[in-house]
């Protein structure tokens, strides 16, 4: 259906195959436009149009042409008395006859046209609901493709960055092992303090390989999202320092009302509402007319196409139907979609109150994800100049290098603490996003 997405304010553009670096937006609109999950609510809303097309053609007038052919091989036999033939005959007396002609044919065209019908009001009102209801599911999928997406390529920009960090760090130690081999060599270093350091390096790059294995796996499950071909690479351009700027939340905008579930449940309401008219208008009367014309030939020899003569018959009329006792059949299913209407308003409170606790917890996740993600951020700041200047006093013969692997230790861990404070904060903001139906915007 053109024009479907006209409403999202994510600009789409064509993406060849061989495209392999994306920014998050571009990321965004290239799985919007390959997700096979949202092609297929692209094509549910297309069948509810259609749907509704068909609705409203009950209601236009139906005309149809039939033609009839007859071949008798036996004529029906009619019998009457002598009498109807001739006055003078016996009454009990009887004659026999064979009436018709051996061929007959006829052709007709019948229109029919819906004058008063209480079911199809209500079904030509239900079917143009169904249509935003499509509209609203076709949403509800292309929030939950960006959803997955966002999430991914944000673990992906955190691994990047991880693995950057991870060859620094890596590079720095082999920088300090090469060093301290010639204190080694000329009998200044203990071999012990030496092992200890090459301890540290082999630590260092086992963890270098861990980061580079997870930024691989978050890779793949981010082509997974895009629906991108696995086997080619592909390559993010936004690092996880921009992303963090990002963001849908506003406060002056941001509601719960908003949010998708909400929207659903408030149309599937409706529906059931109008599905309780419908049943309800099953017990009004209905008004059709209809016009009828129709040509009749009755031949001996089958001569149809011959200068001979057809006979024509032509009427029209009304057709009144007052529905009087269906055995309770209708007052029961009357009874059970005001039930279901019971249902869905129940339903709607339930999630209200859902979401509202959601709200509360996010939030709340949230602020203390920033909370911690700035004491990380000053606990590795730390750490690293702690280390920095662990090297240089071991530089210089102030530090031993169990001193230095300690302090290296402690950065590697403070490192891991902001890495996961930084993604506790991207869940936190992308699940506020997701609650607030704010995902199918434009980061600011």
């Amino acid at each position: 259906m053109i024009g479907l997405f006209i409403g999202l304010s994510i600009n789409h553009v064509a993406f060849s195959q061989d495209k392999s670096s994306f920014t998050l937006e571009e990321a965004k609109a290239y799985a919007l436009e390959n997700s096979p999950t949202l092609k297929n609510a692209v094509l549910e809303t297309e069948i509810s149009v259609q749907q509704k097309n068909e609705t409203r053609a009950i209601g236009l007038p139906q005309a149809s042409i039939t033609g009839n052919f007859n071949n008798f091989l036996n004529l029906p036999v009619q019998v009457v008395s002598a009498n109807f033939i001739n006055p003078n005959a016996s009454p009990d007396e009887t004659i026999a006859f064979r009436a018709g002609t051996d061929y007959s044919a006829s052709g007709t065209l019948q229109v029919n046209q819906i004058l008063f019908n209480g079911s199809y009001i209500v079904g030509l009102q239900v079917s143009k609901l169904f249509v935003d209801f499509q509209n609203t599911l076709q949403n509800q999928s292309a929030e939950s493709v960006i959803f997955n997406v966002i999430q991914a390529y944000e673990m992906a920009s955190i691994a990047k960055d991880n693995v950057v960090f991870m060859d620094s760090l890596v590079l720095i130690t082999e920088n300090l092992v090469e060093k301290q081999k010639n204190y080694l060599e000329l009998g200044l270093m203990k071999q012990d303090d030496m092992d200890q350091l090459s301890y540290s390096l082999l630590t260092s790059k086992n963890t270098q390989n861990e980061a580079l294995r997870y930024y691989q796996n978050a890779m793949v499950l981010l082509k997974m999202t895009m629906n991108y071909p696995i086997e080619n690479d592909i390559e993010i351009l936004d690092n996880s320092a921009s992303l963090m700027l990002k963001s849908n939340i506003s406060k002056g905008t941001s509601s719960l009302q908003n949010n998708i579930n909400i929207k659903v449940l408030e149309q599937q309401r409706e529906l059931d509402y109008f599905n309780m008219k419908y049943m309800k208008s099953t017990y009004m009367p209905s008004l059709n007319a209809f016009f009828q014309h129709t040509y009749n030939a009755y031949r001996n020899e089958f001569n149809f196409f011959a200068n001979e003569k057809w006979y024509p018959q032509t009427f029209w009329g009304l057709q009144l139907n007052v529905p009087i006792f269906s055995g309770g059949a209708k007052h029961a299913r009357v009874k059970q979609a005001e039930i279901k209407l019971k249902q869905d308003e129940n339903t709607l409170t339930q999630l209200k109150e859902s979401l509202k606790f959601q709200e509360f917890q996010a939030k709340n996740n949230l602020d203390g994800a920033l909370f911690k993600l700035e004491l990380q951020q000053a606990n590795i700041d730390l750490a690293g100049k702690i280390y920095n200047n662990a090297i240089i006093r071991e530089n210089i013969g102030q530090e031993t290098s169990i001193s230095v692997t300690q302090k290296y230790n402690q950065l590697v861990l403070a490192q891991a603490q902001y890495t996961s404070a930084k993604l506790a904060v991207f869940n936190a903001k992308l699940e506020l996003e997701r609650l607030y139906n704010q995902l199918l915007t434009t980061n600011n």
